[in-house]
């Protein structure tokens, strides 16, 4: 049980998820880490936060301790790759992040690379999860253009804002993440007619926006 505790704290830090599909340590077979990471939850040296998700717990004034958000846990398992960038949040979640709707959605839609099958639904600490595979392979240069052109792919039917206000929405996020039109043309074939309609009614395409007052 030492060789993991010390595995785990040699390459995790407190609160930082980790899952014991990556968990390798040479002489160890996967039953006897499984054995081992047992003893280590049961003696609450370690935490499960879910089913093959673990982490070294972080001291707390609250007895329970604290944890991972589930936030941390998905951008862990589904947006990067070790420091890799594989994914991103899209759907509902990601117009409330941009201010586009006050809703507050009930699930958590993923798009990464990890994904095995184009739709698959499954839960995390109770949490639905939707998760897709991407239109073309996911990556720390490409993910703000595909993440931007999802949600503007469905702006007409979540967003409560419309004409200026909408518009000024999205050109203030395109100056902040620092995106231009350029980025965003090599994806269009890759979506639905739609998408072109919603960027000529919302006049993205029109716009230089990173010029914009």
């Amino acid at each position: 049980m030492s060789n993991l505790y010390q595995y785990i704290t040699e390459n995790y830090k407190e609160n930082e998820p980790f899952f014991l599909s990556d968990i390798q340590i040479e002489g160890m077979t996967g039953n006897n880490i499984r054995q081992q990471l047992k003893k280590l939850t049961d003696s609450e040296k370690v935490k499960r936060f879910d089913k093959g998700i673990y982490y070294l717990p972080q001291p707390s004034i609250f007895k329970s301790g604290a944890r991972p958000t589930l936030e941390r846990v998905l951008e862990y398992k589904y947006l990067c790759d070790k420091s890799n960038r594989c994914g991103y949040i899209s759907g509902l979640l990601f117009f409330n992040q941009l201010g586009l709707t006050t809703q507050v959605p009930m699930q958590y839609e993923i798009v990464t690379n990890k994904a095995t099958n184009e739709y698959r639904e499954t839960f995390l600490a109770k949490s639905r999860i939707i998760i897709r595979k991407p239109k073309v392979p996911v990556t720390e240069e490409n993910y703000m253009a595909l993440q931007f052109l999802d949600m503007l792919k469905d702006v007409d039917v979540y967003s409560e804002m419309s004409g200026i206000a909408l518009q000024k929405r999205l050109y203030q996020y395109m100056r902040k993440v620092g995106l231009r039109i350029s980025d965003l043309e090599s994806y269009f074939p890759y979506y639905p007619d739609k998408l072109y309609k919603n960027l000529v009614e919302t006049r993205v395409i029109y716009n230089d926006v990173l010029t914009q007052e």
